[in-house]
């Protein structure tokens, strides 16, 4: 098996010398456990050191190496040749996103649709650090952990219908944290996401193909987490016309 071979077929974009994206196929060794990351490394390293990409950790931990695998959105890190082998392996950026150069995709509108809806702990007033630390029970921390696990690779955005046809769309990743810090008991800042969670490019843009839960490297299952944010902000405003003033 030391001689086999297995063909690449790469995106190459530079848009210093490139009118649009093309295809370069680089032939490699085929090795049973190496990655398809570990095949772009050897092309970096050994064949052409032009190709761009983004990797980091190698431990499906860091999320920055989603790329489309044969038209799918994966983690290079944890997607083997083998699964592939003998036939040709397509790899290109992630879909939906503006390419910056070959596999780099421009990361802009995510990172804002992120910081948009508050991905932290909102407290409308701290209390002494006298008073300790705010402590959580287990039963509070399972709430809310599936979510917490978000590697922010944004393969659910390259999954997602609703993203692709209107990337006003918040999306998938960035409402399933929205709903992870609804949840934490620690948090008040319900109301201040909502701004931006329940609005028209919020959860009511989701048609719920389930796509983004397919797809996510960790099982958080944005999906689930958007349908029970709607079903939170529905709850929210009967109670708003039914109890205007809290009950009171």
């Amino acid at each position: 098996m030391s001689d086999a071979t297995i063909t690449l077929s790469v995106t190459r974009y530079n848009p210093q010398a490139d009118e649009k994206p093309s295809k370069q196929e680089f032939q490699i060794p085929y090795r049973e456990d190496w990655v398809v990351l570990d095949a772009l490394n050897h092309i970096k390293d050994e064949v052409d050191e032009s190709l761009s990409y983004r990797w980091s950790c190698r431990m499906g931990v860091c999320g920055s190496c989603g790329m489309m695998i044969n038209g799918e959105p994966k983690l290079t890190c944890a997607t083997f040749l083998r699964d592939y082998y003998p036939d040709p392996i397509r790899v290109e950026p992630l879909a939906n996103f503006g390419i910056i150069r070959d596999l780099v995709i421009d990361m802009d509108d995510f990172m804002e649709k992120l910081k948009a809806v508050k991905p932290w702990i909102v407290r409308e007033e701290e209390q002494p650090v006298s008073e300790g630390e705010y402590l959580q029970s287990p039963a509070e921390l399972k709430e809310f952990k599936q979510f917490s696990m978000c590697i922010n690779c944004m393969l659910c955005y390259s999954a997602c219908p609703v993203y692709g046809r209107e990337q006003e769309f918040i999306g998938p990743a960035a409402l399933a944290l929205g709903h992870r810090y609804n949840l934490d008991s620690r948090d008040q800042g319900n109301d201040e996401r909502a701004e931006v969670v329940a609005s028209s490019q919020g959860i009511w843009e989701c048609t719920f193909v389930g796509e983004c839960s397919e797809v996510c490297p960790k099982d958080v299952d944005p999906a689930a987490a958007i349908q029970r944010t709607k079903v939170a902000a529905t709850q929210h405003w009967f109670k708003s016309i039914l109890m205007p003033f809290g009950g009171k």
